[in-house]
């Protein structure tokens, strides 16, 4: 695949720096993270960019560490230091059309059957950031009709969103919910039977997914006025059990699109409702609610992802039927993180079954659960706003959240030493005045100080490494160089022996460490829900819950419980590299 060539040697360049920052094998998920978020406009060809990224590393592997380094400076060296756009609140978003300063409302419609997650963020913050810029209102209006017996209305999901709402630091003007308006919406029924635009259906749901499929017209359909009209009435008394009769629209039976023959208006449900019981029988579906109450509430604009198109139109025939004149509608495209698999009904299921540690656990990619990653809303605001509203469905890897949330965390965020599945090494001729060391909370950031930190002679290093330079010389990063042997048991009695050779800073491969005294067990969830088991700094033994840290050459996590003294070890959230 060709590039432009300023895109090619760009990317060519920063693989050429990741790659001797990583001892000659560059990783592709930084190179492509720093790419994207530094220029905004590669995002739409994210997947594009990734492809050409993989192609530069394939074509480094075989370089030298040396010839690495001449094409580099024959390139200018490293690049400069690019600091991503700051769109917080300067989103690329095209004007409102016909949208006025000060009289722009819009809303917010979750379904609450599950937490809200990463794929609601361009609901919340599109709408969000139109207001702000009309200085409008925005509404939070639940749309809690019965949904199904795997879709159901869940009490604490209220409350779920709102914390979440309150988190991100969108405030809504007004909250309403569906199931307490049921009433406002039978007189717009009546209106539109009235208008001889719509009929009771008694047919079985099978035979009308049938009829409708096959453009054939029901048999109800000749119904006239009147009998509508009372057949609506009997809907409301009560005659009808669950499944046994709908309301459906007049439209063409055979329209283009099947899913807009004679749709359904209003059905019966059985449903014990979470707030409201069994009070209402008779429900709207959402999209003649919203027909309604885009009226009814003073609606301006409905901006909205483009799979709703077909409400849409329904509300937008209803109007005409009844000769109003609604809001404006606008429209974004699918996105989608390549790493997040978002499933409402199957996260519900996990979470009720206790497969799931609640609405938080990382699987469920839900706000709370990058919240409890470390993950900051304000990243996931930046990263969704940087797409904008375009109506192309683009794919991203987490890569580019994450990069935007390393840019809030990055120059005030603690460093703090960890070692995944660790084997416990003594150093032969290890320094005595080497016992402990200082360290900086930060490699840039002096104002964040200092720490003193137990070092050997016996430290934790991570079997992986060991095992990768097993007979070689390698360094203990900033501390000094050991000699490994040729063999590392897979079950030592003790500690493995190795060799302290110098103190010299050579070109080795470099190791993270942790100094064995007093040193603290650290239990890392992982975002796929498993658990890693290391050792920590003694420094985490103090660690607040809340708190984030960056685990040197592993990544960013927050501390979810501290350290208890021969019972519990420290347990931390793993956010992203």
């Amino acid at each position: 695949m060709a590039a432009p060539l300023d895109l090619a040697q760009r990317i060519r360049r920063v693989a050429l720096e990741n790659a001797l920052a990583h001892a000659g094998s560059a990783q592709p998920g930084p190179i492509l993270a720093r790419l994207l978020a530094t220029d905004p406009e590669l995002r739409a060809r994210a997947a594009e960019v990734n492809l050409l990224v993989r192609e530069a590393l394939q074509s480094l592997a075989p370089l030298s560490r040396e010839a690495q380094e001449l094409e580099l400076a024959g390139l200018g060296g490293p690049e400069p230091a690019r600091r991503a756009a700051d769109r917080a609140g300067a989103a690329e978003l095209p004007p409102l059309p016909g949208g006025e300063m000060g009289k722009v409302v819009l809303r917010l419609a979750p379904f609450p059957s599950g937490a809200l997650h990463l794929g609601n963020s361009r609901m919340l913050f599109i709408n969000d950031a139109y207001r702000r810029r009309y200085q409008g209102k925005l509404f939070l209006v639940y749309d809690d009709t019965p949904g199904s017996e795997q879709k159901r209305v869940d009490l604490e999901v209220f409350d779920l969103i709102r914390r979440d709402l309150e988190h991100a630091e969108i405030p809504v003007d007004a909250t309403y919910y569906k199931s307490d308006r049921v009433p406002r919406f039978y007189p717009w029924a009546r209106r539109v039977i009235e208008a001889d635009a719509a009929y009771v259906c008694t047919c079985p749901a099978a035979r009308l997914r049938e009829n409708r499929a096959a453009g054939i017209a029901c048999e109800h359909r000749a119904q006239d006025r009147d009998r509508t009209l009372e057949e609506w009435e009997r809907m409301l008394a009560g005659a009808y059990g669950e499944g046994e009769a709908v309301l459906r629209l007049r439209t063409d039976p055979a329209d283009p699109d099947p899913a807009f023959r004679d749709r359904v208006l209003f059905r019966v449900s059985d449903l014990d409702h979470p707030r409201v019981g069994h009070k209402y029988r008779v429900w709207p579906l959402l999209e003649f609610s919203w027909a309604v109450d885009d009226i009814e509430l003073g609606l301006t604009h409905v901006v909205r992802g483009k799979d709703l198109v077909i409400e849409d139109k329904m509300e937008q025939f209803i109007w005409n039927l009844l000769g109003i004149t609604g809001p404006k509608f606008l429209h974004w495209g699918l996105l989608r993180v390549r790493e997040a698999k978002l499933s409402k009904s199957k996260s519900y299921a996990e979470v009720k079954s206790g497969a799931y540690d609640g609405w938080a656990d990382p699987r469920t990619w839900s706000l709370a659960s990058l919240e409890r990653r470390g993950i900051r809303l304000e990243a996931v605001r930046r990263f969704t706003l940087s797409f904008g509203l375009s109506l192309s469905d683009i794919e991203v890897p987490a890569e580019t959240l994450y990069a935007e949330n390393r840019q809030l965390l990055d120059g005030t965020t603690m460093r703090r030493a960890f070692v995944p599945d660790p084997v416990r090494v003594h150093v032969e001729g290890y320094p005595a005045e080497l016992q402990h060391v200082t360290l900086p909370n930060h490699p840039e950031r002096t104002e964040l100080g200092e720490r003193i930190v137990v070092a050997g002679p016996e430290f934790y290093l991570p079997r992986a490494e060991l095992l990768r330079h097993a007979g070689t010389e390698i360094r203990l990063k900033d501390l000094l160089n050991v000699a490994l042997p040729p063999e590392i048991p897979d079950r030592p009695l003790g500690a493995v022996p190795v060799t302290f050779t110098s103190r010299e800073n050579k070109r080795l491969p470099r190791i993270q460490w942790v100094g064995a005294e007093g040193s603290a067990a650290v239990d890392v969830l992982t975002p796929e829900g498993t658990h890693t088991l290391g050792r920590g700094e003694a420094a985490l033994r103090i660690g607040e819950p809340g708190t984030t840290y960056q685990f040197e050459r592993y990544g960013f996590v927050r501390i979810e419980r501290g350290w208890v003294p021969r019972t519990e070890p420290v347990a931390v959230c793993y956010g992203h590299p």
